[in-house]
């Protein structure tokens, strides 16, 4: 996932602490070594970045984000900088090669090659530790996925790329290791119901919308906090879904693939956002937003989600002209291959607890 952007921005003082408080709808003050996953906001409450943010030192934060997002998120981030200079913004993405090592063996593979205690008590979920890897140093390894799944994504300095690419692959004999494609991530996060900025999330959706809230921290100011608090009082006006396409057949029917209309009880409801062959679940997932406009005006009305899981609607998608039922849902259905609860907690802390 080299592709994906990297922003480093500093201080000498707390003034980036400060700074980024404001962009972020999360509370980014936290300890050295943790990533905080937030949205960044204008000021209507949409989505100008949804990121993550690793503070790697007590005035220094390296931002994740999406390639689609690289100019957009660098730009908004330039357009509220302090006039004095106090922080400093650069775009380092070029400086570091990603690759993910992802899977239940991911924490014993990686045993044999780092020199850090990778139990979840020793290196947590949500939290960035220098790693050394082979002959190579200053790898910055974050305990987080975008599938749901334990692993590392690894930013590793780009003139090491190669040398920890082959250490890798040489080591992981035993393990199964295997090379994954972009759309093998893509059907994983479509699964495990994670929306994407910039194709599930844009700059006229909101947290509360797509289920996010509990990222966001009303007790201090941010760009897009009245926006946000006002939607809380007055409620929602589209929901963000995940959609299971049923009376399929995969070989003779047509796939969806994002941008498919949405219907409920026959009226439209809304569009998919992205969808993906759901492996485990054996069905075509799809994500996206549901509404309820008033027939004639097409005005949008308030919705809560007993509107949205009402036992007795019946939703549709139109794939290339013909309609499917599907089963709505608003948090990712239960899959054979998710570990059991004993191990839960050591596999999915990480999306929910920042």
């Amino acid at each position: 996932m080299s592709y994906v952007t990297k922003i480093e921005l500093k201080s000498a003082g707390t003034e980036v602490v400060d700074f980024l408080q404001k962009m972020c709808s999360n509370d980014i003050d936290k300890p050295v070594g943790t990533v905080i996953h937030t949205g960044v906001h204008n000021h209507k409450g949409g989505y100008e970045n949804d990121c993550s943010l690793a503070r790697v030192a007590e005035n220094c934060y390296m931002m994740i984000s999406l390639s689609t997002t690289q100019t957009r998120a660098y730009n908004w981030l330039s357009q509220h900088l302090p006039a004095n200079g106090s922080v400093i913004l650069s775009d380092v993405s070029s400086m570091y090669t990603t690759l993910n090592v992802i899977g239940p063996k991911a924490k014993d593979f990686l045993h044999e090659l780092a020199e850090i205690p990778l139990h979840i008590t020793k290196f947590p979920s949500m939290t960035v530790k220098t790693m050394y890897l082979g002959h190579a140093s200053g790898i910055k390894a974050m305990r987080l996925t975008h599938t749901g799944d334990d692993g590392w994504m690894l930013y590793i300095p780009s003139e090491y790329a190669l040398h920890v690419y082959d250490t890798l692959i040489s080591s992981g004999h035993d393990y199964g290791l295997k090379n994954v494609g972009l759309m093998a991530h893509r059907s994983l996060r479509i699964e495990k119901y994670l929306a994407y900025w910039g194709i599930d999330l844009d700059s006229n959706s909101t947290p509360l919308e797509c289920g996010r809230d509990f990222r966001v921290k009303k007790n201090k100011p941010f760009i897009g906090q009245e926006a946000l608090l006002k939607q809380k009082e007055e409620g929602i006006k589209k929901r963000f879904v995940q959609l299971l396409v049923e009376d399929h057949d995969n070989h003779s029917d047509p796939w969806p693939w994002g941008g498919e209309p949405i219907y409920r009880n026959g009226k439209f409801a809304g569009m998919t956002t992205s969808a993906a062959y759901g492996f485990s679940l054996e069905s075509h997932i799809c994500l996206g937003y549901v509404q309820d406009f008033t027939d004639n005006t097409g005005n949008r009305n308030i919705i809560n989600e007993n509107w949205v899981m009402d036992p007795n609607a019946k939703y549709e998608i139109d794939i290339a002209g013909r309609r499917f039922p599907v089963k709505v849902g608003i948090s990712a259905p239960k899959s054979p291959y998710m570990p059991t609860q004993h191990n839960l907690d050591d596999h999915y802390p990480m999306y929910e607890t920042q």
